[in-house]
Formats: structure tokens, sequence, C-alpha cells
């Protein structure tokens, strides 16, 4: 396996020039405002927006490569590109080796300069106002997890950019071989985890159970192994009709039972697998193939199911909820319910973007889940009996929620009424999360 670093990432249509990066990296490195002598230039681009010059901190530097002084080398640790002032022979080669201006003379200092992070702490990144620069620490997963074995076999037959295809190798790549599998029907069965001609599309025991027992066989599963003495992590990998709709009275018993079973949710909102029909967590509004949208139909006209929240009534040992565009997260939340499930039941939902059935191109994925999140459609919170709810992510200062509508080519149809009605039900949505998580701080 080779190595991940933590990086600085830019988003151009979040940048509204400001400078404030600039000059607190000048203030950084220099002790002065002049934005002359910041290591982060915010440039404007022919398209009338603005570009980053910054050091990309390479994985192949053509900039060290340049040097011929070796005062550039890569530091495999960091992933920085360090500088050694004491080697520089201001030849400025590496400035021509960068595409990104990156690594610049300063007339000032009397050498080049380049960004070194801030040991980790980018003070521009925290001076930008608008989030159109983020410190991504993502790559510790990589780290931890870049070796374990990938417990789903090769070449399943998930759509393209399948999102919970995703879901399905991080969570029991974490979860580990001492598993028993339970995938009832959709897509996860769908694309092979149960296998094909005999064989199945896990390396852990895998079973098919029905749309409606999935909780209670698992919970049966869970108890055979306890009488015998071995303890293994009873699993579900279920997608929302199989959880929220005819899967649920299984789901509520064992939860109420405290059943030592960790139950995730795939919620791709609807039964895609079988052709896209709606479920009980589809939104309002939405296209499926049985909310059709023509003459007479515009879509579902109920609200969803909040499926987290019905679960947190249960008291169960934890509840919580993910999304793949916060991996960081998402893993938080999986170490805390595999923890759980050891003595109680437990409960992950994760959104998982459907490209097929919610119409938008497969690139797209991780940045329709993103925003659905900055929108506050999902919004990502965990509960204990003990603590209550706790907000992951504050609800403050969401984007509106046009922005998420316009990606998704099943809500194209909308009236300004639709939309509405959405703002309306999203606001009561968050006031209730809101309130639960002011309760549990009081």
């Amino acid at each position: 396996m080779g190595a991940a670093y933590n990086t600085i990432s830019f988003k151009t249509d979040q940048c509204d020039g400001c400078n404030a990066c600039m000059v607190a990296c000048a203030e950084a490195k220099s002790g002065t405002a002049d934005v002359l002598n910041s290591r982060i230039q915010i440039v404007p681009d022919l398209a009338g927006r603005f570009d980053l010059a910054m050091c990309r901190q390479c994985a192949d530097p053509k900039c060290v490569a340049d040097c011929p002084a070796g005062a550039l080398t890569k530091n495999m640790t960091s992933g920085v590109i360090e500088w050694d002032d004491s080697k520089c022979v201001n030849c400025l080669l590496c400035t021509v080796g960068c595409s990104y201006g990156g690594i610049v003379h300063n007339q000032a200092a009397g050498h080049v300069v380049k960004c070194d992070t801030c040991d980790g702490d980018p003070a521009c990144v925290k001076a930008c106002p608008g989030g159109a620069l983020k410190f991504i620490t993502t790559s510790r997963i990589y780290q931890e997890v870049g070796d374990l074995e990938d417990l789903f076999v090769p070449g399943l037959s998930g759509c393209l950019g399948c999102n919970t295809e995703l879901i399905m190798r991080h969570t029991l790549r974490r979860v580990g071989p001492e598993t028993v599998l339970a995938t009832p029907p959709g897509c996860i069965p769908g694309m092979g985890s149960v296998g094909y001609n005999g064989l199945t599309g896990t390396k852990v025991p895998v079973f098919h159970p029905l749309l409606t027992n999935t909780a209670s066989m698992l919970s049966g599963v869970k108890r055979h192994y306890k009488r015998q003495g071995r303890e293994v992590n009873a699993m579900a990998l279920a997608g929302d009709g199989g959880a929220s709709d005819v899967g649920f009275q299984s789901l509520s018993g064992a939860a109420e039972r405290g059943e030592q079973i960790l139950f995730i949710c795939v919620d791709n909102e609807g039964y895609m697998n079988t052709g896209m029909q709606r479920s009980s967590c589809t939104p309002f509004g939405a296209w499926t193939t049985t909310t059709p949208v023509g003459e007479h139909g515009k879509g579902k006209t109920q609200d969803a199911k909040n499926m987290p929240v019905l679960m947190m009534m249960h008291n169960c040992a934890y509840v919580a909820t993910a999304s793949t565009a916060f991996m960081e997260d998402l893993y938080q939340k999986l170490d805390k319910a595999i923890a759980a499930s050891k003595h109680g039941f437990a409960y992950l939902h994760i959104y998982s973007p459907c490209t097929t059935g919610w119409r938008f191109p497969s690139e797209e994925n991780i940045e329709v889940a993103r925003k659905a999140v900055e929108t506050n459609f999902v919004m990502l919170w965990e509960f204990t009996p003990g603590q209550g709810l706790q907000l992951s992510r504050p609800l403050d200062d969401a984007l509106p929620i046009e922005s998420y509508l316009k990606a998704l080519g099943k809500y194209r149809h909308l009236s300004a009424d639709q939309v509405e009605h959405i703002k309306s039900a999203l606001a009561r949505n968050v006031d209730v999360i809101r309130g639960f998580a002011r309760n549990a701080e009081a």
C-alpha cells in the first residue's frame, strides 16, 4: 500500500476573492499583512471566477526533480515538500518545474517560498470566511484501513459510480472478518453480495433473508453464536425499503429487545434494485416509477419517514446518521456503532445517492451527497441513551435547498408550491433535531 497525505482543497465556486486567506498566510509567514508575502495566491481566471496558486505537495514533485542542489525534498511522513535554505542556490529552476505556481521567488525574503501547511494547521483555511478552502484530513482513514482486507470480492455488479458499493466495502472492511452478514432483497444482494452459481460475493458468511425478517433472523444468528461461546459481529446491510417498510416490524422488535446486532440502513430513497419504486423514505415530490410525473402525477405526495428519529425513540444503545461525503464522521460513527453492538442494538443510517434512480451523472455522486448535508436536507447527528442527541455538524448557515434540488433529475419537475412545501418540511425537521440537541445539552 502507498501513503496518503492531508491536503488543502479549493472550491472556486465558493471563493469571492476577499483575500483573507492571503493576509492570514502573510501574517503567519512574514509577520506583515502584505499579500505579496503570502505563499498562497488567489488570482482571477478568464471566466470571472478565482483560481488558486499554491503548492499542491505533489506526489511526484517536478520542483524536487529540477532542484540541482537537493534543497527540496518530499517528506514521506507529512507529505509536505520541504525547502532547506542552507542548500538553496537561488537558481529558480524549481519555479520552472511547478505547474501550479506553488513555489515562487519572494523579493523581500530574497529566496523562493512555498506552502508548508503551517505544520498541519493552515492559517489560510481558518481565515477563509466562505469555506472555499478546506484542510482535508481523511488520509488517516486510508492509513488506518488501507491494509485491511476488502471482504467483498472484486467485480460486484453495481451501477456505474454506485455509492452503495462504496458503503458496503468500507463498512465490512472496518467491521472485520469475524462477522455474519445479512443482506435482505435490494441493491446490495442485487449487485452480488450473496453471489451467483453457488459462490458468495463476500468473504464472510452471508445470508439472504426476506424483507420482513432481517433483524429477527440476525438476532437468532447472534444468539446461536453466543450460546456456542463465540463472539461474532451480527450485521445487516439493508436498503431503506427493507428497513422502513415491511422490514420495520422485525427491526423495531430487535431494537426494543436490545439485541446485540449492528443494523446499517443504506438509504437511497427507494426500491432502486427492482425498478426505482417509491419507499416510505422517498422524499416529497420525488419522481419514481410508482410516483410518476405527468398530466396528473407530480411525484410523491407524502413526506419521507424519518427512520433515524424513529430508531432513536427505541432508546437503542447507539443511533447515528452518516454520509459518504463526510468519511471521517462516518468512520467515527461506525467505530462507535461496532462497540455499541457488543452490548445492545446499534443502528447506523447512511445516506446513499443513487445515480440511476435520482437521475444525475455518476461522477457527481459525492458532490450530491455533500450538498444534501450542506443544505440540511440530511442532518448528521448521533444518539446514546446517556447523552441524548448530539449534532455532528452545525445546522447554521446552510446552503439554499434549491442548490440540492437542482442537482437531481428526479426533482426537475417541481413547481414553486412543491419547493415551498419542501422548504417548510425541512424547517420543521431542523427545528425537531435542534430541539432534541438542546434537550440533551440541558
